[in-house]
């Protein structure tokens, strides 16, 4: 460790923007989604391209600093910035190539969900991504990564060909099956902590540019019959279709019925990725539910992918959970509606409670092919809290946990990462013998924890690292 100031050490041949404390655009740049996670790097490296993420981690590791790395800022954990040490922002490497003949594609660290799905589109292509288009690709994919079409094609970490990877030490590495196979099989379910990733290569699939989708509403009133009837239907489905359940606060849109406008709302979303003309056999199941509202249709993808963005601001406070049910049986339905009316008006208008079908495009996988473990659960509970007021951080939270407790003895057990804040449920998201060699792996490429401010895998000596 030197005694140069580090900020200044780092500009020297930097392409990016290195900011500190009081400069113009630091506090814009040290914020994330989450806006309880108020917290001060003292360096934020505005990285542009690949050397400067080498500089960074260099600078950072030479000067003993903490590193947060940030590519869409979406973590609900906060992961993406820290208190006092260097926030590595990837934001500004956005090269995207697509390959439309070899069905492929390679996105920089810093692309979004909806500027992958924008570029794909254009060939009628894409791969499975986040849910609302903000999203960054790189947390999302190293954590998993369920996205509408992961029925079908599997998660995000699933469709990973390969990965130019920023080391501890600072060397850049291509991950895939032939080079670096280890820390290829670690970063896909692993998340960020054997390195930086810098760019991901992505397998692309057949889909749109339009697609038949979009959502269902009902009264709460008719809450129990429906979830009863959408379960069957899920059930029932095959994995062209992908659909969802949540109790939301109905938007004050023209197509909202009067009546429903602002009011909690059971809702069915959908999205058909099978043969046009089946399309509509294949959704009438759910049709049958007799809704209030009937909103599917043919629309572009790109546009049902961006359909979340307005529940999903920046700048609001967010506690959710991810926690995987083997089977939605009726005692856990019960449960489920005890709790989701009450936290979502508690939470209004932008709390929602979903649960996600899954479908076997993740279970076909095996588990020792991915470090993603837990692929055999039917369905994903996920509550979502948000709020403006920080004297309510404390309801809100306490509300959402016990929710989480509530459905736990309908749960596997196994918590999903990407949607998860508490650090203490990382050995839950894995088996023991895929956390094992996950420790592995981190004891060969960052054996000194210099990324530890994700969901840690702590290396076997951590007794002697942060």
């Amino acid at each position: 460790m030197t005694l140069t100031d580090p900020a200044a050490v780092l500009r020297q041949g930097f392409t990016g923007q290195v900011l500190r404390r009081g400069e113009p655009g630091y506090d814009e740049a040290r914020q994330v989604f989450n806006a309880m996670m108020d917290r001060r790097p003292a360096i934020v490296a505005r990285c542009a391209t690949t050397a400067d993420v080498v500089a960074a981690v260099d600078v950072a590791r030479d000067h003993g600093l903490v590193v947060a790395v940030r590519c869409g800022g979406h973590s609900v954990a906060g992961l993406g910035t820290c208190d006092d040490g260097m926030l590595i922002d990837l934001s500004g490497l956005k090269s995207i190539t697509v390959d439309p003949g070899a069905r492929t594609a390679r996105a920089g660290g810093g692309v979004l969900w909806g500027e992958l799905d924008t570029a794909t589109q254009a060939h009628g292509l894409h791969t499975p991504g986040g849910r609302v288009s903000t999203t960054g690709i790189g947390g999302f994919t190293t954590g998993g990564g369920y996205g509408w079409t992961s029925c079908k094609y599997g998660l995000a970490c699933d469709n990973l060909i390969s990965a130019e990877v920023v080391l501890a030490d600072g060397r850049v590495v291509r991950a895939g099956e032939r080079e670096h196979a280890d820390l290829f099989w670690g970063l896909r379910g692993g998340g960020g902590n054997f390195g930086i990733v810098t760019e991901f290569e992505f397998r692309l699939h057949p889909l749109g540019p339009t697609v038949l989708a979009g959502l269902t509403m009902f009264p709460v009133e008719r809450a129990p019959e429906v979830l009863r009837g959408w379960r069957d239907c899920a059930d029932a489905a095959p994995d062209e279709l992908a659909t969802a359940l949540v109790v939301l606060t109905a938007p004050p849109e023209p197509f909202v019925p009067a009546r429903l406008r602002g009011e909690p709302v059971l809702g069915v979303a959908a999205l058909y990725v099978g043969a046009a003309d089946r399309g509509d056999d294949v959704v009438q199941p759910l049709r049958d539910l007799r809704p209030a509202v009937d909103h599917i249709a043919p629309m572009p993808y790109t546009a049902f992918q961006a359909a979340l963005d307005p529940l999903a601001p920046r700048g609001f406070r967010s506690y959710w959970r991810g926690e995987y049910l083997r089977e939605l049986t009726d005692d856990a339905i019960d449960t489920f509606l005890s709790h989701a009316v009450e936290l979502t008006s508690l939470g209004a208008p932008l709390s929602e409670m979903v649960i996600f079908r899954v479908g076997q495009g993740v279970a076909a996988v095996p588990d020792a092919a991915t470090a993603f473990s837990h692929r055999d659960a039917g369905y994903l509970f996920h509550p979502i809290c948000m709020w403006d007021d920080p004297s309510d951080d404390s309801r809100m939270i306490t509300a959402g946990r016990a929710f989480a407790s509530a459905m736990r003895p309908f749960g596997t057990g196994a918590a999903y990462l990407n949607f998860t804040p508490e650090a203490d449920r990382v050995r839950d998201a894995y088996t023991d013998e895929t956390y094992a060699r996950l420790v592995a792996i981190k004891d060969t490429y960052d054996p000194a924890n210099l990324f530890r401010l994700n969901q840690n895998i702590r290396p076997s000596h951590s007794a002697l690292v942060g």
